[in-house]
């Protein structure tokens, strides 16, 4: 009966320790293509102008840039930057813009026709967009708003801005948006799908509900933290490529480089 009752016992500890390797298994997934790297390619460097509260800043001037991707791929893409916003590969041929505000908030937009600042309140239609925001300073509300959202290990930082500006307690919401389907690359990297005419992490800034899906990466920078968010909203001719957008803006966030 003693030998029974271990074996049971056993069995019993194995089962929930299989249970917990699943769910770190599911939390932590690999991101697809990591056993295979893509060759690397060159696609078009191009410098997108920006404005904000110091006033305008001129486009950069760089060469072509590396990113690694499938050569068919490729052919398809470009890499868009500012001088005051991270960069993006985005659809060649689209146009960009990079906005700035205090604090260094930044944020960077490709549309697929020419961009202008007033029809930036809602974006409607195919964008690219990625939020660069400091935990050191006014970006702060909005990191500890994605925080609260999507990773549940870091909230003590929410808690931190809640502990100096009390009136921002009422502004945050805990946890997924109800819609949003999630995909933990790691406790400070999860990719996100926020389905069609849906409110989700996608639509958090600019880029409003249509009858397309938004797919982006929300990434936790440093101690402080600081925080990336990625929106990627493509026609559907275009799919092929939301994946290459996403990757290279993880890769890039990591500081490897290609190997």
């Amino acid at each position: 009966m003693v030998a029974s009752r271990q074996r049971r016992n056993c069995s019993a500890r194995t089962g929930r320790l299989s249970a917990v390797l699943l769910a770190l298994t599911i939390e932590l997934a690999p991101s697809s293509g990591q056993n295979k790297q893509a060759p690397v390619a060159r696609v078009p460097f191009v410098g997108c102008r920006s404005d904000g509260q110091a006033g305008p800043v001129e486009a950069p001037d760089e060469a072509e840039k590396a990113v690694q991707v499938e050569p068919g791929i490729a052919q398809k893409l470009a890499y868009y930057k500012s001088a005051v916003t991270p960069g993006s590969l985005g659809p060649r041929g689209w146009y960009c813009l990079g906005e700035y505000g205090s604090g260094g908030s930044s944020i960077l937009f490709i549309k697929p026709e020419p961009i202008a600042e007033a029809t930036l309140a809602e974006i409607t239609g195919p964008v690219i967009e990625i939020d660069s925001n400091s935990g050191d300073t006014s970006g702060r509300f909005e990191v500890a708003r994605v925080i609260a959202r999507v990773f549940p290990k870091h909230l003590a930082f929410v808690q931190s801005v809640i502990d100096l500006f009390d009136f921002f307690a009422s502004e945050v919401a805990y946890g997924p948006y109800p819609t949003d389907k999630l995909v933990y690359r790691s406790d400070r990297v999860v990719e996100y799908i926020t389905p069609p005419n849906s409110i989700g992490l996608g639509t958090t800034n600019f880029v409003k509900p249509n009858d397309e899906p938004i797919e982006g990466v929300a990434i936790l920078q440093g101690p402080t933290p600081d925080l990336l968010l990625l929106s990627v909203r493509l026609p559907p001719d275009m799919y092929a490529i939301k994946s290459p957008v996403i990757r290279h803006l993880e890769y890039e966030a990591s500081n490897q480089p290609y190997r």
